[in-house]
C-alpha cells in the first residue's frame, strides 16, 4: 500500500509522538461554533500553519463538523504552494501516516472524482510529499472522527477551481457518499518578511489586514461566491489557497449550503503577542475558520 509519511511532524510543525500529539490537540483552546450553525454541516475552510499558530482555528472547524455528524470521508482540498500544472492533484490510493496512525484513502470516491473531472485532475502522489496544506489537518480529523477516510486534492490558483469543486460536490451527491469537504488556506501574509507592505508597518497596517484585506476574503467565503475567490486573491493577495477556497465553496453549494459561518479568525501577530507580551511585530498571517 502506498503511504505518505508525516513529513511536517518530523519538521516540528506539530508533535511527532502519538501521546504528545494527543496532548497538544486536547490542550487547544477552541472557540465554540456559532449558535445558528446548521445541524448538518457539509464543508469547512481551515488554515494550515504550524499548530502553535493555527491549530486551534483548524480544530474548531473540524470539531464543529464532527460534533454534528461523523462523516465517513473528508475530501481535503488544499493550497498548492508549488503548483506547476493547471489541474487538481489527487492522491488516489493507499493512506497517510501521522503520529495517530494511518488514515486510509477513500479509493472509491477518489476514483469517481478523477473519472468525472477528466483532465482537470491528475492522479499523482508525488506533489503531496512536500506540501503542508493538508497534512496539518489529518491528525485533527483522526482525533475528532477516528473512523473517517480522506481524499486529498491539491488545487492551484486556477480559473477552473470552482468547476472542479462543483464536480466534487456533484460526485458526493450522486454516490450518496457520507462525505464533507475541507478546504485549506491561510489568508494575508503581511510584512517585510513576506514582501507585502502596502500600508507600511505597525498596528494600523495590521488592523488593515484584519479589518479590510482578510475580511474581503472571509466575506467571499460567507456568501459562497466560489467564482470570486481566485480573482479576489489575485487583486488583494489575501489567500495562499484561493483555488482551494473556490473549489470548497462550489462543492458546498452543490451539497446544499446556503452560507458560511465564521467560527474563528486570528493572526500570527495575535498569537505572538499573547505568547510573549510583545506588540512590536511587523508581520502577520491571517487564519480563518469557516463552516458551511
Amino acid at each position: 500500500m502506498m503511504v505518505r509519511e508525516p513529513v511536517f511532524a518530523r519538521q516540528g510543525w506539530y508533535p511527532l509522538g502519538r501521546e504528545a500529539c494527543v496532548r497538544a490537540i486536547e490542550a487547544m483552546k477552541v472557540a465554540e461554533p456559532p449558535a445558528d450553525l446548521p445541524a448538518r454541516p457539509v464543508a469547512g475552510i481551515v488554515p494550515h500553519a504550524g499548530w502553535s499558530f493555527s491549530g486551534a482555528t483548524a480544530l474548531g472547524v473540524i470539531r464543529a463538523i464532527a460534533s454534528r455528524r461523523q462523516p465517513k470521508t473528508f475530501v481535503l482540498m488544499g493550497a498548492w504552494h508549488r503548483a506547476q500544472r493547471p489541474a487538481g492533484i489527487l492522491f488516489p490510493s493507499g493512506g497517510w501516516e501521522t503520529p495517530l496512525g494511518i488514515i486510509e484513502i477513500d479509493e472509491r470516491l477518489a476514483r469517481e472524482i478523477a473519472s468525472r473531472a477528466g483532465e482537470m485532475v491528475i492522479e499523482d502522489p508525488e506533489p503531496h510529499g512536500p506540501e503542508n496544506s493538508l497534512e496539518l489537518q489529518v491528525p485533527l480529523i483522526q482525533h475528532e472522527a477516528p473512523e473517517a477516510k480522506i481524499v486529498p486534492i491539491l488545487v492551484p490558483h486556477w480559473n477552473r477551481a470552482a468547476e472542479l469543486g462543483r464536480i466534487v460536490g456533484q460526485t458526493i451527491q450522486s454516490l450518496a457518499a457520507d462525505a464533507v469537504c475541507i478546504g485549506s488556506t491561510d489568508l494575508t501574509h503581511y510584512g517585510p518578511m513576506y514582501g507585502f507592505t502596502p500600508r507600511g508597518t505597525g498596528e494600523a497596517a495590521l488592523a488593515w489586514v484584519r479589518d479590510e484585506n482578510d475580511k474581503r476574503m472571509l466575506d467571499v467565503m460567507v456568501r459562497l461566491d466560489a467564482e470570486a475567490a481566485v480573482p479576489e486573491a489575485q487583486r488583494s493577495a489575501n489567500a495562499c489557497g484561493a483555488g482551494a477556497i473556490a473549489a470548497t465553496l462550489a462543492a458546498a453549494r452543490e451539497l446544499g449550503a446556503a452560507r458560511g459561518y465564521v467560527v474563528t479568525y486570528t493572526t500570527s501577530y495575535d498569537v505572538m503577542r499573547e505568547r510573549t507580551g510583545r506588540s512590536d511585530y511587523e508581520a502577520a498571517v491571517g487564519y480563518g475558520g469557516v463552516v458551511f
